[in-house]
């Protein structure tokens, strides 16, 4: 009686995941983008870009597709809500997705550099950083240390909402999202002038932290995408 062949075994490690081309356009990023978040929401993420073969790939230099300059909030990690993997974004992040020179710099970078064609300004339901702006505007009482610089910058937009009809944190956080998306070119020739040039778009985007949809509220530029 012969011996049956047996199958070999595994050599161990996933087959290497092969890499979509990475957008080069603001409409080809934020489709990307949209695409991903709509995998998330349903529970259906690939996790693309995640595998040892991609980490070797991007060892040697980086072509993000998009800048997201979001808020710090745990809740809220750009990677995971748009189904990304290394080398994808840029992502920048502060309380209240606050701008500071350090935050026009590192995005200016990105845009001039590294060539990324769509920033993304990422606001939340429920921003705890909004939450306190809105407290302050009530009672007066302004928090210690540091925090009170992030108050003071967001505090435009908790008002502007108010001088609108509404008493609401999180039409503040669309307020907030769509005064910073403005602040971006006002504030930065870099960005004004490669916007002017349709090579990039800023578009503000809500998060709804209980359902995970990432919703556009903003944009700039000559490309407008649809929501």
């Amino acid at each position: 009686m012969t011996d049956q062949p047996t199958t070999p075994a595994p050599t161990g490690g996933a087959a290497p995941q092969r890499p979509e081309p990475a957008p080069t356009t603001p409409a080809a990023a934020w489709q990307r983008l949209r695409e991903g978040n709509a995998r998330f929401v349903a529970g259906e993420s690939r996790h693309p870009n995640q595998d040892a073969s991609r980490r070797r790939s991007v060892a040697g230099g980086q072509h993000p597709f998009a800048v997201i300059f979001g808020c710090s909030d745990s809740r809220l990690a750009a990677e995971i809500i748009f189904d990304l993997g290394l080398g994808d974004a840029f992502v920048v992040r502060t309380a209240g997705q606050v701008i500071d020179d350090a935050v026009l710099g590192t995005i200016e970078y990105a845009v001039e550099n590294l060539h990324t064609p769509l920033i993304m300004v990422l606001g939340h339901d429920s921003c705890g950083a909004v939450t306190a702006t809105h407290a302050t505007a009530q009672s007066g009482d302004m928090p210690r240390g540091f925090q009170r610089d992030l108050i003071e910058r967001i505090m435009p937009s908790v008002l502007q909402t108010r001088r609108d009809g509404h008493d609401d944190v999180n039409a503040a956080v669309v307020e907030h999202t769509k005064q910073t998306s403005g602040r971006l070119l006002e504030q930065s020739r870099v960005i004004n002038d490669a916007v002017s040039r349709g090579e990039v778009a800023v578009v503000g985007v809500f998060y709804h932290l209980q359902d995970g949809e990432a919703e556009l509220v903003h944009g700039h530029g000559p490309w407008l995408p649809s929501a």
